[in-house]
């Protein structure tokens, strides 16, 4: 739940306002109406931690791996939620897992469920772990749950390690041939042009656009910053709205080498969090609500609730998913076999471990596609600038000759 501020007029017609505590502004607006109320604004009151909350170190997934981990141990040795919190908050080092504890014990001093103590804190704690902490809650077999949650925020976080290790190899490739790039472009070759010009000699066709480069960014390189400034920023703003995020996610996943990998990863992500929420009693129609908010691809997003509409008229969900773009037809027959069988938390498990083994395959094959490409890219550089030189100082030495 979040505090919304409100203005409204009560009975006697006059303006009141203050504080109420509701799921949402609408739920806010009903609740002041049953009040007898007539609202006149809700906003949401930002606090001073929530206003200066980038300052603080951001929640790692190490850290919460470790806390969810201490969080488990603690409630399967039979302590007490508030002892837990207690201990939790003197143990963690991230300074903002320890507010956010020492805020939850709170709340659970004054009643509250732990569900909506984790939930109040977004910004810690994802849909997906908050909505595994009311199942465990619920169904009585917390210790358990987290236990899965551990399984999955690991292996989350293991192919992500695996995405950026094979991707820092080409970036430093790529930044190194830049910088050389600019240094022969601006340094190397405006010099020996100098010397093949006293001299003289035709240049060739690759030292004339070497020199015609040359020339462009030297008369234009402050307006070639700004403009990609200009594009920098609009492209990183651009990316953070719905549209930018789904354009971008279709486009990675549209790449020849790349796109495969995060098609895999999706499918990956996915069933291994559906396997959980089934098993943790959570309906398909909630599992894909969660499923829409935590897959981290507005793509697939997408597709999530068309399928959630075809859910809604009972078309079970093998038969969705395989009107859905992406999902790939192993994925569709094992959970059409699960859905008949009764095991979709299991199939859904064995779907996961194979696509894991396929992230893992695929990273490997990125790795190694990627290393002539770059090879041949480095070559051509440095082929273009050997010709670039070499061409006019050859016609110098026949002419000195």
């Amino acid at each position: 739940m979040a505090i919304y501020l409100f203005k409204a007029v009560n009975e006697n017609g006059k303006t009141i306002s203050g504080e109420i505590e509701a799921d949402s502004s609408q739920a806010a607006l009903e609740l002041l109406s049953r009040q007898g109320h007539i609202p006149e604004s809700v906003k949401e009151k930002i606090s001073r931690a929530s206003a200066f909350q980038f300052l603080e170190r951001k929640v790692q997934a190490k850290d919460l791996i470790l806390y969810t981990k201490q969080f488990k141990t603690l409630l399967k040795a039979g302590v007490s939620i508030l002892m837990i919190f207690q201990i939790l908050e003197a143990q963690t080092e991230n300074k903002s897992l320890k507010k956010v504890t020492a805020k939850m014990k709170e709340d659970v001093k004054q009643g509250s469920s732990l569900f909506k103590g984790f939930s109040a804190h977004k910004s810690a704690f994802s849909r997906l772990y908050c909505s595994m902490i009311k199942a465990g809650e619920e169904s009585g077999s917390l210790p358990r749950i987290l236990e899965r949650l551990i399984y999955i925020i690991e292996h989350e976080e293991k192919v992500r390690n695996d995405i950026k290790s094979a991707a820092r190899y080409p970036l430093i490739v790529l930044t190194f041939l830049a910088v050389a790039f600019m240094i022969l472009l601006t340094f190397v070759v405006p010099k020996f042009v100098s010397i093949f010009e006293k001299a003289g000699i035709e240049l060739p066709v690759p030292t004339q656009i070497c020199m015609m480069m040359y020339e462009f960014l030297n008369h234009y390189w402050l307006y070639m910053c700004i403009i990609l400034i200009i594009f920098i920023v609009g492209l990183v703003w651009f990316v953070k709205t719905d549209l930018g995020r789904l354009l971008k996610d279709i486009g990675l996943m549209r790449i020849p080498i790349i796109g495969p990998l995060f098609v895999k990863s999706s499918m990956s992500r996915f069933s291994s969090i559906f396997s959980i929420l089934q098993s943790s009693g959570i309906t398909v129609l909630e599992s894909m609500q969660i499923l829409t908010d935590t897959i981290n691809n507005a793509a697939i997003s997408r597709e999530f609730e068309k399928i959630r509409g075809l859910l809604e008229e009972g078309r079970g969900i093998s038969r969705p998913l395989g009107q859905a773009r992406y999902f790939t037809p192993m994925v569709i027959n094992m959970v059409a076999v699960g859905e008949e069988s009764g095991n979709l938390d299991e199939m859904l498990q064995e779907i996961a471990v194979h696509y894991d083994a396929e992230v893992e395959y695929a990273t490997k094959g990125m790795s190694e596609a990627i290393g002539p490409i770059l090879m041949i890219g480095l070559a051509a550089v440095v082929g273009f600038f050997a010709l670039a030189i070499f061409l006019p100082m050859w016609d110098l030495t026949q002419m000195v000759q």
